[in-house]
């Protein structure tokens, strides 16, 4: 906001949204909306981190915005580091936040565990389908309108693997999506399983695999299976 104030940006929206929230998000987010009208709030009892991002960017797409983007609500991206993003946008047609560029910042280092499942991920993401980012699950990332359009109806994952479906959509439409190192904190109190979701987010990537190659027809005959018989909840259970 001070932005604004300070003319350095001529307008912009916060759009908060809470999907089967638990806690005071919401309670806190409608007292903000009292004190300001860029900030606005969508409530789904749905969860999900790829489905409370699809629908806030159907939302943003609505309105009139140049840039239309996201950040991760745990404040592990600090508004300065995803304004840094906003400045380097430039010619392109979007940026991500890396945090393993040179020039990034981590402030809290992950376990080597954490680490060595993000790099070997990322290692699975470059080999197969081929995505030349060093991360593509850092919670903060800025995209055109047009190109955002374009990708929106056709994001099928929306799991922990959405970063990836969205990305693979946007380079099949050759958009130009550049890096940009960033400054980054872990937080505490994570809900990701450093054991199921690695193998969740496989399973996402051979997926969005298959659906772009001649053998899509395995997926949609597993889409037939009833949910209580699909691989992943044996493993979850």
């Amino acid at each position: 906001m001070n932005k604004k104030r300070n003319h350095e940006i001529n307008d912009f929206e916060i759009v908060v949204v809470c999907n089967a929230c638990r806690d005071q998000t919401q309670k806190i987010v409608e007292e903000e909306m009292k004190k300001s009208k860029e900030i606005k709030c969508l409530n789904f009892v749905q969860g999900g981190k790829g489905f409370a991002i699809i629908e806030g960017f159907k939302d943003a797409l609505k309105r009139k915005c140049d840039l239309i983007g996201f950040v991760d609500a745990d404040m592990a991206t600090s508004p300065e580091a995803f304004y840094d993003l906003f400045l380097n946008v430039k010619n392109n047609d979007g940026v991500i936040a890396s945090r393993w560029l040179n020039g990034s910042h981590i402030k809290t280092p992950q376990t080597f565990l954490r680490r060595i499942t993000s790099r070997g991920f990322n290692f699975l993401i470059r080999g197969i389908l081929f995505l030349p980012y060093k991360d593509t699950q850092c919670g903060a990332k800025i995209f055109r309108r047009e190109a955002l359009r374009e990708v929106i109806g056709e994001i099928g994952v929306t799991e922990w693997a959405f970063d990836i479906d969205l990305l693979y959509k946007l380079k099949k439409k050759r958009a130009k999506i550049i890096e940009f190192p960033t400054t980054w904190e872990d937080k505490t109190g994570s809900k990701i399983n450093i054991f199921n979701v690695p193998f969740q987010m496989f399973s996402s990537i051979i997926r969005l695999k298959l659906m772009n190659s001649p053998f899509s027809f395995i997926v949609r005959a597993y889409n037939k299976i009833p949910e209580g018989w699909r691989l992943h909840n044996f493993y979850e259970k």
